[in-house]
């Protein structure tokens, strides 16, 4: 099935590996699959191609000469809110967490399914396909069905503009933080496993928890006032995560 149907733009996807027959294999699946594909094999080449093409979406190796991965990804977070998944080597735990924590979206460990890269590829894509729609008000794309305003927690939050606030000022949320926020602000006072919610916000029956864990840290560090004693965002042991601040649809 085509990623992208004939009457809309075709979406672009940067592949970035040093290796040319990883480059090869996934840029010939997304190619198969409707996106339009460019490649680089370092870390500046990375950054040149994507300033001078806009991607949709990067797929970042993370061992990388010139520029190291987590580097590129930072940089590319700093510029814009392009999505990326990254590729790791099995075992890399810590480098992986530290690019979701510096805002991957995904991850995809090697050895991989090219099939598999596709489908994450894409997912990653539909949370962030309507964010042209919506005028880009937030970090990163959109993801959350659009409805009311959500209050919660001395937190605002409106899925059609794609914005969220508190006391403090605007929130600087990415692609799945804005989701999360907005899942736990739909269903306050209710306890989500991590496999719940990787199913509801990702869209995902399949994946590393991990994932899971590391957007909840992060989004701790942006909307509680103490992160390491968290009060809206709690942990109920041997369940998962729940949100307990009072949340209402307003207009």
């Amino acid at each position: 099935m085509k990623a992208m149907q004939a009457t809309q733009r075709i979406q672009r996807i940067l592949v970035v590996d040093d290796d040319p027959t990883v480059t090869e294999v996934v840029a010939g699946y997304l190619d198969r699959a409707g996106f339009a594909v460019d490649t680089a094999a370092d870390g500046p080449g990375a950054l040149a191609r994507a300033a001078a093409n806009p991607p949709d979406l990067v797929v970042l190796d993370l061992m990388l000469p010139g520029l190291d991965g987590l580097q590129v990804c930072r940089r590319l977070r700093e510029a814009g809110p392009v999505p990326v998944v990254m590729l790791t080597a099995r075992g890399d735990e810590e480098d992986r967490i530290l690019g979701l924590e510096i805002g991957a979206d995904d991850y995809v460990t090697k050895p991989f399914s090219p099939r598999e890269l596709v489908l994450r590829v894409a997912s990653v894509l539909r949370r962030a396909g309507a964010r042209g729609a919506s005028g880009g008000a937030a970090e990163a794309g959109t993801g959350a069905p659009a409805g009311g305003v959500l209050r919660g927690g001395g937190i605002t939050l409106d899925p059609a503009a794609r914005s969220a606030v508190d006391a403090r000022g605007p929130l600087r949320l990415t692609l799945r933080e804005f989701d999360l926020l907005a899942h736990f602000l739909r269903h306050p006072g209710t306890a989500f496993s991590r496999e719940e919610l990787m199913a509801r916000v990702w869209g995902w029956d399949f994946g590393d928890l991990s994932t899971v864990t590391v957007h909840v840290r992060r989004l701790r560090h942006k909307v509680e006032a103490d992160p390491a004693q968290p009060r809206l965002i709690t942990t109920v042991w041997g369940v998962g995560y729940r949100f307990d601040g009072d949340s209402r649809d307003g207009g």
